[in-house]
């Protein structure tokens, strides 16, 4: 049993960071939002509201039968949002991530899990008080992993909190009742509110977003920049990412 001050007892909307972060708020949380912006959350709200169906998976995972592997596949649907931006509706694609996938995937089955991002803050803010009821609602940043390659899926660095997905956790939980909050989630709402004049300097010029762009990818950041462009919820629904009913 995780003690309660670091369960965040007694608040209605949480806020932690990674797996451990996870485990703590699983507890009491009767909804989880994994928030991932570069680049887990971001690819599964524009695959997702094309139509596809997402399995979440840890880092290295396979695919289960029927599924399509993110990064393994001739169409070339991968991890990177703008891969996925003409996905056909009804494909069934595993998408793995040593972040993202690795929480939604840990959480599916013990709390109502949503992804959530900066795209569809607003959507996922509303959606999640209304699922939860008036129970506890968490809200989990992936972070980064510090010497993570992406050529090797057995290697795992230690967390590296990141820009971005404090942005998005404080974007989300601007959008969840105000009332309630505990320190932790009013810090990353005060920090978002604060951030977002600025958004587009930071994101591109944060680790992450420098990486991305260093590696050609500078239009994932733009995708990952699109301020409640979605009104998409990915919810897990029989252990597949869909639109939230």
């Amino acid at each position: 049993m995780i003690a309660d001050c670091f369960r965040q007892q007694g608040s209605a909307v949480r806020f932690e960071w990674g797996p451990e972060g996870l485990r703590a708020l699983l507890e009491d949380c009767a909804v989880v939002i994994v928030v991932d912006v570069l680049s887990f959350t971001t690819s599964i709200d524009i695959a997702v509201s094309r139509g596809a169906v997402i399995r979440p998976l840890p880092w290295g995972a396979e695919a289960p039968d029927g599924y399509l592997l993110s990064e393994a596949n001739e169409q070339g649907w991968t991890l990177r949002p703008s891969s996925l931006v003409g996905i056909p509706a009804g494909t069934k694609l595993a998408v793995g991530s040593p972040n993202g996938g690795r929480l939604t995937s840990s959480a599916a089955g013990k709390a109502i899990t949503l992804c959530g991002s900066l795209r569809n803050a607003t959507a996922v803010g509303r959606k999640a008080t209304e699922l939860a009821g008036g129970a506890p609602i968490g809200v989990v940043a992936g972070g980064e992993r510090w010497g993570i390659n992406f050529h090797d899926k057995s290697g795992e660095g230690g967390l590296r909190p990141c820009v971005e997905d404090h942005l998005g956790a404080g974007a989300i939980i601007s959008a969840l009742p105000a009332e309630g909050r505990s320190p932790e989630a009013e810090l990353a709402a005060a920090y978002w509110q604060a951030a977002r004049p600025d958004l587009p300097r930071l994101l591109t010029g944060c680790a992450s977003g420098r990486e991305l762009i260093g590696n050609g990818h500078a239009g994932d950041v733009e995708l990952a920049a699109q301020v409640d462009g979605s009104s998409t919820v990915p919810m897990v629904i029989g252990g597949d990412l869909r639109p939230a009913p």
